[in-house]
């Protein structure tokens, strides 16, 4: 009695959980079981050699997110075909088919011990997950070897233009969905987003960006508190960075001391300076938000002195959540996300801060170009002495 009432609980399926329902739910991390296949056998008789085993490898292609490779690969394990053995009638057998695995553009794969196997930043780009075995032969005593067989992870960090950061509530999904397409979940309490959102932004002269809406930070992310790395993480591969503050600043809750706006970039600087230093010589651009509210117009007009020279006000800045090295803003833009009040003017800047650095990063300076022309035109002929 006691093993039936087991065995019909064991056949009762649990509802998914509400945050794995659907089938849009963004994935950034999977684990696979990858597996090469195994090398034919040789024939001793007639010196025959067995086929190798397929790999398996990955591509990234454009299109592809980690959701699809869930449902193709339900059982999360990858697995090449063996090599064919050495037969009469073929002497030397056919290799075994190769395993292609499609993963999105930005993926890294990790092994076990999490060492850094590829970086697929590039659609194309391909990597062996796992190589085939050896075909067998007089080396091997005509036995085939079996192919690779480990467990790796991939980790996507997207590939936006902008990345969009700020503290929870700030309404940087109300200002993505006014600038983009993209419909992202929008409500009145902290931490509505969850999951991180790309959007794109159209322009008339079919020109696109794209800006990734990453979930609200919090202090110690840096540290990986409230899941900071996996968000932070995406942020490594934008071009520029969109700091989103609320003119009004921001509490936490009610045990955490409530921090005006220009401690909330003092904050936000210090995140990703812990973090990732490096993370600060990106080019910024900050918008103050919620400038439709009354009283906005009178902090801004107190501030914004101290926001374009974040140095002056450094020393009365808390120590915990004072940076070492101050970000510079591009721009310093006011906005109000919620009626898409002067959005179209952070279009137009966005797109002039990115067109800056293309030209910053494919154009060389004077002195360059000087040293350029040195080295290509040279000195020529016999010189005087």
């Amino acid at each position: 009695m006691v093993q039936l009432f087991n065995f019909l609980l064991k056949s009762i399926k649990k509802p998914p959980r509400a945050h794995m329902r659907g089938g849009n739910v963004f994935l950034d991390t999977l684990r696979l079981t990858v597996k090469g296949g195994h090398g034919g056998n040789g024939i001793p008789k007639y010196g025959g050699i067995g086929g190798q085993g397929g790999c398996v490898y990955l591509e990234a292609k454009e299109g592809v997110t980690l959701r699809y490779l869930t449902q193709r690969y339900k059982e999360k394990r990858a697995v090449a075909s063996s090599g064919e053995d050495s037969s009469k009638v073929r002497i030397l057998g056919r290799r075994g088919l190769d395993e292609k695995i499609e993963v999105p553009v930005g993926v890294q794969i990790f092994d076990e011990s999490g060492k850094l196997i590829a970086d697929l930043n590039e659609p194309g780009a391909k990597c062996i997950a796992a190589g085939g075995g050896m075909g067998g032969c007089s080396g091997t005593n005509f036995l085939g070897k079996p192919g690779e067989h480990k467990t790796i992870n991939l980790d996507l960090k997207l590939i936006a233009d902008v990345g969009l950061v700020g503290f929870p509530n700030a309404g940087k999904s109300t200002f993505l969905k006014a600038i983009s397409k993209a419909k992202p979940k929008i409500a009145s309490y902290p931490f509505t987003t969850i999951r991180p959102q790309v959007g794109t932004v159209d322009y008339p002269d079919l020109r696109s960006i794209t800006i990734a809406d990453l979930p609200g930070l919090i202090e110690g992310a840096h540290a990986n508190f409230g899941m900071g790395h996996k968000f932070l993480k995406h942020i490594e591969r934008t071009r520029l960075l969109l700091f989103m503050v609320d003119i009004f600043g921001f509490q936490l809750s009610p045990k955490h001391e409530p921090r005006n706006c220009l401690h909330n970039i003092y904050a936000l600087n210090k995140e990703l300076e812990l973090y990732d230093p490096t993370l600060l010589d990106k080019p910024c651009v900050l918008l103050l938000n919620k400038m439709d509210l009354e009283g906005s117009s009178d902090i801004l007009k107190s501030q914004k002195p101290f926001i374009k020279n974040l140095e002056e006000k450094l020393d009365e800045c808390p120590q915990e959540i004072r940076p070492e090295r101050v970000i510079k803003f591009e721009r310093v833009l006011t906005i109000s996300a919620q009626n898409s009040a002067r959005i179209q003017d952070v279009k137009r800047e966005l797109r002039r801060v990115l067109d800056e650095q293309a030209e910053k990063e494919l154009v060389p300076d004077d002195e360059e170009m000087k040293e350029m022309l040195r080295r290509r035109v040279g000195e020529r002929g016999p010189k005087i002495t």
